[in-house]
């Protein structure tokens, strides 16, 4: 298993968006032609924490969590068994995703897709709406303040929504700049891979009432989706331990039904 910091993931990233340039005109051509995707917005919210259930099959922290895993099928299990919207992790060295994957999932659900990957540049944008995605996740800590805000606003030109992930209190305000349809608190640090549900118990909190509250990552059962409810998730984005089941069916429905509570959301 390929154990990578963020800073040689990024580098790795940074070299395959290279390798798309001489592709630009092709992907442009792509993402005009593709329909329009389910949307990812406020209809994903409801009087229960709703279920974005991730198609993963390996990670830098977790290694080998499912590696013969087959998106559509699992996607459509955790669909059947309540999920509002599906994330596919597009990595293919640290994950084991494609864009394949994506694009075959999209064409075989009726929820929301969620692209999740290392998005630094416009033309994988432009990937993503050429694969069916709703929506990409954009990482504030991945870019300047200043290059996530032209990156979200690139991705409302595509018809892409976006969930802006933080970690950090600091990084609370430039996403909320960036002006994301959703803001993730992810628990996992992604420089030590350590995961704390304390983080998002803090921050949730402080995203304001109009911006989808999403909580990331170390959740494994019905008490975590709880303890996320009670500090303000309105979603929560759940991969190893759906990936891991042998029936995620059943997996996404453990978790389901914990009732929504409101948010002050100021800073």
């Amino acid at each position: 298993m390929l154990r990578a910091t963020l800073e040689e993931i990024l580098v790795v990233a940074r070299r395959r968006v290279e390798g798309l340039r001489p592709r630009t005109a092709e992907l442009e051509r792509r993402a005009a032609a593709a329909p329009p995707p389910a949307p990812f917005g406020r209809g994903l919210i409801g009087p229960s924490v709703g279920i974005i259930a991730e198609a993963k099959r390996r990670s830098p922290s977790a290694g080998v969590i499912r590696e013969r895993l087959d998106p559509v099928s699992y996607a459509r299990a955790c669909e059947a068994g309540g999920a509002v919207a599906i994330s596919v992790l597009t990595d293919e060295l640290h994950f084991g995703g494609s864009l394949d994957d994506l694009a075959r999932v999209a064409r075989a659900i009726h929820v929301p897709t969620l692209r999740k990957d290392f998005i630094l540049d416009e033309l994988q944008l432009l990937e993503a709406r050429a694969a069916g995605a709703s929506a990409v996740l954009l990482i504030a800590r991945a870019m300047t303040p200043l290059r996530l805000r032209a990156l979200s606003t690139a991705a409302r030109g595509l018809g892409l929504a976006t969930l802006i992930e933080v970690h950090l209190e600091d990084e609370l305000e430039h996403a909320l700049a960036a002006t994301p349809v959703a803001l993730g608190v992810n628990s996992r640090d992604l420089t030590t891979f350590a995961t704390d549900l304390a983080v998002a118990e803090r921050l949730l909190p402080r995203v304001p009432a109009a911006v989808i509250a999403v909580g990331e990552s170390g959740i494994a059962s019905r008490r975590d989706v709880e303890r996320l409810a009670a500090a303000g998730a309105d979603l929560v984005l759940v991969g190893t331990s759906i990936a891991k089941s042998p029936d995620p069916n059943a997996a996404v429905r453990a978790l389901g039904g914990v009732t929504r509570m409101a948010r002050g959301g100021s800073l």
